[in-house]
């Protein structure tokens, strides 16, 4: 009986887990298509909704706390509730990258805006928005080869960077109206790197969950 409780628990931090990540790459998706969109409505639905997001995570924890003073678990089901420890802070970090660039959304001013970079920015966030889903679904079915494979895809995330921090610079440079905006997009890309990292970060931990050792996928470790 107690073991079956205990699985059960352990069914439904899985679940917790998944709904937030859900609901990070939702907050991902709408802070992108604020910026683009120059939607300082839409935005400020991303920064409003971070509280619940944090709440989330903080349950997440808590409960993964709780299940170990009382359950006391042991190899497998300890690898699980670690995993999801720290990658649900992982998730929270993208929450917070995605209300950054909301953020920038509602403090851009109207200046020249430089819109083949905004349209690169809309691809590097599809990109993403792509290994998000991915690594959910390779999450919620344990799969490890899956994880590996989805962490080789930041490599694209960090290309769109890289082009976007060479059209931003060379676009400054060729006319001062553009700096101000120039700057939001080197910003945002930025942000975007940096949930790419976080979502390879996770693809660790289902390697770990499946294998028991770390492995080195992952250039985030804050």
């Amino acid at each position: 009986m107690l073991r079956s409780q205990f699985e059960q628990q352990l069914i439904k931090l899985h679940r917790q887990f998944y709904d937030m990540g859900n609901q990070v790459s939702e907050a991902i998706n709408k802070a992108v298509a604020s910026f683009t969109k120059h939607d300082r409505k839409l935005a400020q639905e991303v920064i409003d909704h971070d509280f619940d997001i944090n709440e989330l995570e903080i349950k997440l924890e808590q409960k993964s706390f709780e299940l170990i003073a009382l359950q006391q678990p042991v190899t497998t089901d300890l690898r699980v509730i670690i995993t999801i420890m720290k990658a649900s802070g992982d998730l929270e970090h993208m929450g917070d990258h995605a209300v950054s660039i909301a953020k920038s959304t509602i403090q851009v001013k109207g200046e020249t805006r430089i819109l083949k970079i905004e349209d690169e920015i809309s691809k590097m966030s599809m990109q993403v928005q792509r290994m998000m889903d991915a690594v959910l679904t390779a999450y919620i079915e344990h799969d490890a080869k899956r994880a590996e494979e989805i962490s080789r895809w930041d490599k694209v995330v960090n290309n769109y960077y890289s082009s976007i921090y060479d059209h931003s610079i060379y676009e400054m440079q060729e006319n001062p109206d553009t700096i101000v905006s120039g700057n939001d997009y080197l910003k945002v890309a930025g942000f975007l790197e940096r949930i790419g990292d976080y979502v390879t970060n996770i693809c660790e931990w289902i390697v770990y969950l499946q294998t028991g050792k770390i492995s080195e996928l992952s250039s985030v470790n804050d």
